[in-house]
């Protein structure tokens, strides 16, 4: 099965079951609500979130 194939059978799965969604749904935000809790802890608070993530990316060459 070809990936766009897979994309439109996903799609027409989601349409036609309201479950599906939902689980996809949850599924996504699970990931999001992980990934705000890594970064924050990775990063600090809201208000030094960016000159933390900056010095970061510096730091491994990312930003100049």
């Amino acid at each position: 099965m070809k990936t766009i194939d897979y994309v439109t059978f996903y799609a027409e799965r989601m349409r036609e079951d309201a479950r599906v969604f939902k689980q996809q749904k949850q599924l996504i935000d699970s990931q999001y609500a992980a990934s705000v809790s890594f970064f924050s802890n990775l990063f600090g608070t809201k208000e030094a979130f960016k000159k933390n993530a900056r010095r970061y990316l510096r730091e491994r060459g990312v930003l100049h």
